[in-house]
């Protein structure tokens, strides 16, 4: 039985294109390339998917532009490059989703605004708002200022930690590869496709490995972000950029490229976690009414419905919702800090702006990040 009904069904996709593809393996960026993947993400912005676009090739863009013929070795020189080039890379994605009538916005991260919990969700909000009003957001990590990226780094990784931020349902990495093999190609002519398989399966490692060009090449890391975009329910696709109407023929469940499936879906994976893997940091007591919306309706909970706070926590933090009489409700993550959340309980959500001086969510906690005790 085919899986590839999540990619005709999809909503919110994270799409990342490696520096090979965007610059033509290193001789400067590759408009008519970008045109194609451009014209075939607006065809999918037209179907109503939200769209995130991970950018690799901020260096080898500017290495180009500045006329070097090859990738110095002094660090701040790379980090030149990187800011020359990704001036050039932004332009290039901004023109080219302008001629299809869609905007788009610079977002540039480091590892540290992933692991920093209010940093985390500060860069959430922003890109789910960016997503509700149609804009197309173009990420690179910040190349500029963060060292061990430019050494290390790959936008494989980065591309499954967004995918994981805006809980997208699933993550396209389009690579210089048609997909993942059994075993390398170049060596091996019978080498087969794979075309489905669950990222958890520990069969992969030996075939993304095995010490070739083709692990080499980056596949260990793309299977790696297989897995962590799979602990948020996301399935991953790898597949060949070049592939003509390649991102066209993935929405129409075309078996092309590795499919890598996660082992739940998008929700219970994300419920699981909160529910199961982050320690408890507060209390939040709720009225009669709060409590059967919550268990009953499957709503988000208010401000209003909050009669009392207890303990120190910060938005993001994890919070245990109980009725009158000390029952466990539901938990999840609170989108205020212990202090903030006192001040507003009982409150009407109007009123948050009013008291706080300024609003982060209507919500205390979204009913997206609750889970019934």
């Amino acid at each position: 039985m085919s899986h590839r009904s999540p990619l005709r069904q999809a909503r919110r996709l994270v799409i990342k294109i490696g520096s090979a593809l965007l610059t033509n393996d290193g001789k400067g960026l590759d408009q008519s390339a970008l045109e194609g993947w451009v014209a075939q993400m607006a065809a999918l912005v037209e179907q109503g998917v939200e769209l995130v676009v991970v950018s690799s090739g901020a260096v080898a863009v500017g290495l180009s532009r500045l006329g070097w013929p090859r990738r110095p070795d002094r660090l701040h020189e790379l980090q030149a490059a990187a800011a020359v080039g990704q001036m050039g890379l932004v332009q290039a994605w901004e023109a080219e989703f302008l001629r299809h009538g869609i905007h788009t916005a610079q977002i540039l991260l480091t590892h540290d605004d992933l692991s920093d919990r209010k940093r985390y969700l500060n860069g959430r909000s922003t890109l789910r708002a960016l997503l509700s009003v149609g804009v197309v957001p173009i990420v690179n990590e910040n190349d500029t200022v963060v060292t061990d990226e430019i050494r290390f780094g790959d936008n494989d990784t980065l591309g499954a930690l967004v995918a994981n931020l805006v809980e997208a349902d699933g993550l396209i990495l389009l690579t210089d590869q048609d997909g993942m093999y059994d075993r390398d190609p170049r060596k091996h002519a019978d080498a087969v496709l794979l075309t489905e398989r669950h990222a958890s399966d520990r069969d992969l490692d030996a075939m993304a490995g095995g010490g070739g060009a083709l692990g080499r090449g980056g596949m260990q890391t793309k299977l790696r972000a297989a897995r962590l975009a799979a602990r948020s329910g996301a399935f991953t696709v790898i597949v060949g950029g070049r592939l003509e109407g390649v991102i066209a023929r993935l929405r129409e469940g075309e078996p092309v490229g590795t499919l890598l499936l996660p082992d739940q879906g998008r929700v219970a994976a994300r419920k699981q976690w909160i529910a199961g893997h982050l320690q408890i940091h507060g209390r939040l007591t709720l009225d009669e009414g709060a409590v059967r919306v919550v268990r009953q309706g499957g709503r988000s909970l208010l401000p209003v419905g909050v009669k009392a706070v207890s303990g120190q926590f910060r938005r993001g933090d994890v919070v245990l919702c109980l009725d009158e009489a000390g029952q466990e409700v539901a938990r999840g993550l609170v989108n205020y800090d212990a202090d903030e959340a006192r001040a507003i309980a009982g409150r009407s959500s109007e009123r948050i702006k009013e008291v706080l001086g300024y609003i982060s969510d209507e919500e205390m906690i979204h009913r997206d990040n609750l889970v019934l005790g």
